[in-house]
């Protein structure tokens, strides 16, 4: 559990990236992680590009990545200010599997207390989770990556090409612990402000005073669903689970002589267990779906959503700027002192503003776009299967039901 490699090469069941997010009809710059491995304490990425564009050195290529660079790349595009205009795309989350090993570990310790053939299915299933884990964290690094290939001002970025481009280690590192301390109250900061401006700041936009007011409530309300969606997963997979503990004593008192005195009652038990072992698989596939059209998608979109209204406090920041220049301006003419210098500051700040909301009112435009396709389209998805699972668990419980009608009809005949 320790050593996991993935490759998509060989692994059909690959979890997909959300397509919807970004345009496939452009295919001058392809990126993909084609193979990662999973080490205890990292995971190892190999990010795969395809390009025509003249500023590679090559058409295709290939380097190794872990997570830390992921985010070194997220960071250098939130501090460059060229960008503020534009919705960063959000870092993919931290590879984080000590749930699964954890309860691997209470598995291994309560082995003495369960059969061998409980203790064997519930090993499976929780290394299934593992690699359901493990897989859907290669693809939340993979969609940053193509959300940025095919944004026509990210995929120029300098510090995008050294990353797909540049063969050896960059030597980014993890944080440390005074490091994170100080990212932490950074960003207990950042959001401080935030809160200050969206409280004092009155805008003069009624369209960018409706999106702060939406996107919210919109977070507020997706938080809550994400949460709600991941106690239906956490349901679905108890029961499945549950499935496991009924089955086997069925079993065991199938192939037991002294609690089956019968052929019938064996047939009989291992009739339900064959059942209820189906339909503990279908379960499962219910809370994999689950997990992957509906939690996945309110927990990406959560975070979506969040670097969207960061975009509003970056605006607001710049008005905030805008304002204050034009209050420099009409005291240095009063004074007569520096007014040049005013004026200059006053028309650099009256520029970033309508720049950066020219921009921001395309991206969030485009967001709204793309996150109602993206909900469409995994909702219609999310339900397809689940009307398919229903469907097949109802058809098991009639084939059970037949099958034992059956052999009742023949023992009375």
């Amino acid at each position: 559990m320790d050593l996991v490699k993935f490759s998509k090469n060989v692994d059909e069941n690959v979890v997909k990236p959300r397509t919807e997010t970004i345009d496939l009809s452009d295919t001058s710059l392809l990126v993909d992680i084609s193979d990662a491995l999973s080490e205890r304490d990292k995971v190892k990425f190999t990010v795969h590009t395809k390009t025509t564009l003249p500023e590679f050195k090559k058409n295709e290529f290939s380097v190794v990545r872990q997570h830390e660079e992921f985010i070194w790349l997220h960071n250098s595009l939130v501090e460059n200010e060229d960008y503020a205009g534009y919705i960063i795309p959000p870092a993919p989350p931290r590879p984080d599997f000590d749930a699964s090993r954890e309860k691997l570990q209470k598995l291994g310790e309560g082995e003495g207390t369960m059969t061998k053939e409980e203790f064997t299915k519930m090993k499976q299933e929780l290394e299934a989770e593992y690699l359901a884990t493990f897989k859907k964290t290669v693809a939340m690094h993979e969609v940053f990556l193509q959300r940025l290939a095919n944004h026509p001002c990210f995929r120029n970025d300098a510090n995008f090409r050294i990353f797909l481009e540049y063969e050896n280690d960059l030597s980014v590192r993890g944080k440390n612990k005074k490091e994170r301390l100080v990212g932490l109250f950074s960003n207990i900061r950042s959001s401080t402000d935030g809160l200050v401006l969206n409280t004092t700041q009155k805008d003069i936009d009624e369209f960018f005073e409706g999106q702060r007011v939406q996107l919210s409530d919109y977070y507020n309300v997706i938080k809550n669903q994400t949460i709600k969606s991941d106690a239906m997963v956490k349901s679905h997979k108890a029961v499945a689970d549950s499935y496991i503990k009924i089955v086997t004593p069925l079993v065991q008192m199938a192939n037991s002589p002294e609690c089956t005195p019968t052929p019938e009652l064996t047939k009989f038990y291992l009739r339900i267990a064959d059942a209820l072992e189906k339909l503990r698989k279908t379960e499962n596939r219910v809370a994999s779906d689950e997990d992957l059209k509906l939690s996945d998608l309110y927990r990406y979109y959560m975070r979506d959503t969040a670097a969207a209204k960061e975009l509003l406090n970056r605006r607001l920041r710049c008005l905030a700027n805008y304002e204050t220049a034009n209050r420099n301006l009409e005291r240095a003419r009063a004074k007569n002192r520096d007014v040049h210098q005013a004026e200059n500051q006053q028309q650099q700040a009256c520029e970033k503003f309508e720049n950066i909301s020219k921009l921001a009112k395309q991206e969030l435009t485009d967001f709204k776009k793309r996150r109602v396709v993206a909900f469409k389209k995994y909702l219609v998805e999310m339900s397809e299967l689940e009307i398919k699972h229903a469907k097949s668990q109802v058809q098991l419980i009639r084939n059970c039901i037949a099958s034992l009608n059956n052999d009742c009809t023949n023992e009375e005949n």
